[in-house]
């Protein structure tokens, strides 16, 4: 039976996640890291996706998956999801919702073969205010579907900021939330929580579009501060720069 679900978000480091929990001897992903059954596979019927965890030969390990995407689950698929793993424990990484919106445009372009300085402001623009980059940093929105339907007891929040500033504390955290041992993270040599997993372009942002993105999400910005009770009104200040988050620690916190 599945036992843990990561939720998302995008561009969230959800990538180094699972390669810090594929490392534990407690935790094993039948299937990869995204298997992207509720959002695109439905039609193989739900058993397809039990059948994953159920067949594995995981010996007594926890099993799950990370697949951002589910973040833009609707509550329809969310309650289907409860009634057939009530005691799925969840987890859901969030980051500065500006430097995630640049880092998504980023890796749009990238999977286009276009390059960002050849790209207009307007299609920026576009892109920043579409529906899909919107919705992937509404986490309030996420969170409350969710936790609506599970538990807030049952959802654990990983901020960006606390992986920069001390991953094994956040790994330990996680450890907890699904049940493994969390002495296992503290005993892994630094350089294991901190090597680059797919590292994302540190293309500067331009002032203009900078500025833009601070507009967008400052109403989101404070509104996560008073859910959440803790100041995030400095990610309104970032720089611009994706490398200021990856080179600080030598961890790639952009997937």
């Amino acid at each position: 039976m599945i036992d843990f679900l990561g939720i998302g978000a995008q561009k969230a480091a959800t990538t180094w996640i699972f390669e810090c929990l594929r490392r534990h001897p407690e935790v094993y992903f039948p299937s990869g890291k995204e298997i992207h059954f509720w959002d695109e596979g439905r039609e193989r019927g739900v058993d397809w996706w039990l059948d994953i965890f159920r067949n594995a030969a995981h010996h007594g390990r926890k099993q799950g998956e990370i697949t951002p995407a589910y973040a833009l689950l609707e509550e329809d698929t969310i309650r289907q999801i409860a009634a057939i793993a009530p005691e799925l424990r969840l987890f859901y990484s969030i980051r500065n919702p500006i430097a995630r919106a640049w880092s998504h445009a980023l890796m749009r372009l990238g999977r286009a073969g276009l390059e960002p300085d050849k790209q207009s402001d307007a299609w920026f623009i576009e892109h920043f205010t579409s529906f899909a980059s919107r919705r992937r940093g509404d986490y309030l929105s996420c969170l409350d579907r969710w936790s609506a339907i599970f538990g807030a007891d049952k959802l654990h929040v990983i901020v960006f900021d606390d992986i920069v500033a001390d991953p094994k504390r956040v790994l330990g955290g996680l450890a907890r939330h699904t049940g493994i041992d969390p002495g296992f993270f503290s005993r892994l040599p630094d350089e294991l929580v901190s090597q680059p997993v797919f590292a994302g372009s540190a293309h500067p942002i331009r002032p203009l579009l900078l500025d833009f993105l601070r507009a967008l999400y400052s109403p989101t910005i404070n509104a996560l501060s008073e859910r959440m009770q803790r100041d995030f009104m400095h990610w309104l200040f970032w720089d611009g720069y994706n490398s200021a988050c990856v080179h600080a620690t030598r961890v790639n916190l952009c997937r």
